[in-house]
This record gives structure tokens, sequence and C-alpha cells, in this order.
């Protein structure tokens, strides 16, 4: 069930009136409610795979419990079981079919496993487990948990389908509070609600359709419709997951979570480090708590450094998906991260104005979307047409018709890219007008953007995009 069907906010605001009743009573009798709810909004996406949530968590708060009480080298073992059992099913759920595929090939043997479909929110829920048993273990997170308040962080629907990933610290000194939700707090839900539904439903949704075309047959199109495809989904990808995460932490403040922002302008970054403090800031950040730093992070050596964030931003890629295009698209961003690494150095060396300001940040842009391309296209055949389509096919004499055949497209499109020289202190002003408006007004907004919706969908709902992740 998608957070932009009619289907889903008629539950929610059905839920939202109980839980609105029920908040003043025990604290237990709350959190059975929304975990009640979270499963059952998990059966009806993944029927009885959803078992498989408490399942987890059991395992998971279990041998955590023990963990924490165990000393010596007990505990590492532990710890190490903990992890691999949280794994298990994502690995298998998420890479046994094309693990197969790959051996059949090689083996020229037709044995593989049926594709199975992948749990929704399975990534999420395992990164979550994972983190708060290794957070437990280095003692940077050391309060007792119950087994209730566990299976409530992990099933907590607002974070099943998009994240961001919620650390354990972030989220129980919230539930444990006495009066969890305030005026401003449910006023700035609406306010994200209503900003992810005009990214993913009006503009992602809309533009998503052409941008599908381009990357299905790109040698079909000239170089200047195949350079428009490339460009949307570029902001496609940004609106419907940043969209996406707004709705996500909109409804968990409406429910008394505040959790922390997914995205921040990401394309207005000045290097590809930058870039990835600000793109999924959630994953990111997971990746290089759990993985990066590990590793070895930045303490021993440029050499050791570089290399660690190669093999990191490569784990990056393939938690995204099994096939060869992730890969390179996680080794892609891998270089680069590495790249810039290595030349800090000099960097550092070159003063801050308008002009070096601009330049990286356009080169920044640039090494993203052409990222973006491999990570959209099925193969590597389709890049090769895409870029030899953009590169030899190129004549501008194809704008003007293009806007004339798809005005709307174009207007979606451009008024999205002027939306990324908005200031995050225009964006922060703008979200506490709205929260001290009149509810007359916030009604009105809302209905509008309503409208906007139903005018502007097309025959299908656009999925979003990182379920298959």
């Amino acid at each position: 069930m998608l957070f932009t069907t009619i289907h889903f906010w008629a539950a929610f605001i059905a839920f939202l009136l109980l839980f609105a009743l029920l908040r003043k009573t025990k604290r237990e009798l709350v959190m059975l409610y929304v975990i009640a709810a979270s499963l059952g909004f998990f059966y009806l996406s993944n029927r009885w795979l959803m078992l498989m949530l408490p399942a987890t968590a059991l395992i998971s708060w279990v041998l955590t419990e023990w963990m924490s009480d165990t000393k010596g080298a007990g505990r590492k073992c532990m710890l190490f079981l903990i992890v691999t059992l949280d794994l298990l099913p994502l690995l298998f759920f998420k890479y046994s079919h094309p693990f197969s595929e790959l051996m059949s090939q090689m083996l020229t043997t037709n044995i593989s496993f049926p594709s199975i479909a992948l749990p929704i929110g399975i990534s999420f829920y395992t990164f979550q487990a994972i983190s708060y048993s290794v957070d437990v273990y280095r003692r940077n997170f050391c309060t007792k948990v119950t087994f209730l308040e566990y299976l409530l962080y992990l099933s907590f629907f607002p974070l099943l389908l998009a994240g961001p990933i919620t650390r354990a610290k972030t989220f129980f000194p919230q539930i444990r509070r006495e009066d969890v939700v305030s005026e401003r707090l449910l006023y700035m839900g609406l306010w994200l609600i209503i900003l992810g539904v005009v990214k993913k439903a009006i503009v992602a949704d809309y533009i998503a359709q052409y941008n599908d075309w381009i990357f299905s047959a790109p040698d079909t199109y000239s170089g200047f419709e195949c350079l428009m495809g490339l460009l949307g989904f570029t902001m496609q990808i940004y609106l419907d997951f940043s969209g996406y995460s707004d709705i996500s932490i909109g409804i968990a403040a409406m429910l008394g979570i505040r959790l922390c922002e997914n995205f921040a302008f990401p394309y207005r970054s000045r290097n590809l480090t930058e870039f990835w403090h600000r793109w999924h800031i959630s994953l990111s950040t997971w990746f290089r708590d759990y993985l990066y730093i590990p590793l070895g992070g930045n303490r021993h050596g440029i050499f050791c450094t570089c290399l660690s964030l190669f093999v990191t931003m490569l784990a990056a890629g393939i938690w995204h998906g099994s096939t060869l295009m992730f890969f390179i698209w996680g080794a892609l961003h891998g270089l680069g991260l590495a790249i810039h690494k290595a030349f800090q150095p000099v960097l550092r060396d070159i003063r801050d104005n308008w002009l070096t300001i601009s330049v990286s940040r356009i080169l920044t842009l640039c090494f993203v979307i052409i990222c973006w391309a491999f990570f959209r296209s099925p193969d590597l055949d389709t890049v090769r047409q895409l870029f030899t389509a953009i590169f030899t096919r190129m004549d501008l004499s194809y704008a003007v018709p293009f806007f004339a055949a798809r005005t709307t497209w174009c207007i979606l499109l451009i008024v999205s890219i002027l939306s990324l020289f908005i200031g995050e202190k225009t964006y922060s002003h703008a979200e506490a007008k709205f929260i001290h408006w009149p509810w007359l007004m916030k009604l009105l907004i809302f209905f509008i953007v309503v409208q906007m919706v139903i005018e502007l969908h097309s025959s299908d709902i656009q999925p979003f995009l990182y379920f298959r992740f």
C-alpha cells in the first residue's frame, strides 16, 4: 500500500483518530496499537511474509540482551552471530535468485532458485536491527529496552517503505516521553506530508512517464530528447525518494516522533563527499559508521582510506541490487570519493569564490548525473545508446517542438531544477510560516495539492523507486 494512494490516507485518518484518543492512556496500550497497525500495514503489502518482522525482532532482541550481559571474547562472537542472523533473510530474498542464475550460467546448468518477492522494508528494518545491536556492543546505547519497545522500533510503519534508517538513541527516548505530540510537531508533520506529496505524486510521477520511454529505447530518440530524459530521471529519483522520505518523517511527526532529515539539498553539493553527506543521509551515515569505520576509515593512511571508501561504495551499490549496473554505479562513486579524498591537500589550497564554488557544483552534479545513467539503465548497451545519442545526435533545434509537445513536462522539470536554488533559510522560513498560519489556510493548501494530484496523475500510480531495494 503506497503512501500516495487514497486508500492509505483514508486508513491513516481512521488510525490517527483512534491514536489521538488512546495517547492519554497507558504507554504500553498505545505501543500495542501502533504495532498492530504497523503489522497490519505490512500484511497488506506482503501477506504472511510479515511474520518475518516479529521473528527477526524477537531473535535480535533476545540475543542482544544476552550479548549485553556477556563479557570478553564471547561478546564479539555474539555480535557476529546476531549480525549474521539479521542479514541471512535479506541476503536470501534479495540475492538468492540472481546468484543462482549466475552460477547456472557459469556451470551451464538449469538449476536456479525461483524469483521471490522482496518483502517491503526488509533492508530498512534489517539495518536498524544491526545498528541497535552494534551500538549496544560498542556501549554507545546502554538503555534497557523492552521487547515491546523494540518491536515498535523495527515495525514502525512510517519507516518501513522509505526509512529513514533510525538509530536507537533517536527513537527510544522519544517514545518514553509523556506528552508525545505537540501542536508544532503536528503542523510540521502536515507541512512535510504536503511537501512530499507535491514532490512524489505531482512532479516525480508525472515526469517519470517520459523518462521511462527514453530508457526503454534510447536509440530511437534524438540526442536532445535523450538528454532531457537523463535530466528528467535525475530530478525524478531525487523528488521521488526525498518526497517519500518527507511523507514518512511527516507521518512520524504526527505520531510524536521527530526523525532526522534524510535529504539536504544534495544537488547543491560542491564535491562528491558533500553529496553523500546530503543524499540519503540515514543510509550513508549507516555505511560510514558500520562499514567504513570498521574497515579502518581514515586511520591508516591515504591508501587504506581510499580503499575503504571504494569498498564501502561497492557495498552500497550491491545493496541496491545484484546486477552489473548497480555494481558499476557503486564503483564509480567509490572511485570518485577516493579521488576527492586523495586530492584534498591540493583542493584545500583553492580559494573559495563564486567562480570556484559554481564550477565545483557543476562538475559534481555532472558526475552524479552520469552515474544515474548506469543506475537507471537495465544494461550497458542502454547506457551506450543513451550517451551515443547525446554526444553524436545532439540537435538543439528539437528544443522548441519538444517544449510545444510536452509543455507541462518541461514546466515541471524547470520548476524542480529552479527549486535547487532555494536557500535552506528560505525553506525553513516557509515551514515556520506554514506552522503559524490559521488552520483554514492549511486546509486550503491541502485541498489545492490534492486537486493538483488529481489533475496531473497518470493512469497508473508510479511505484516508489526504492521498493525494489
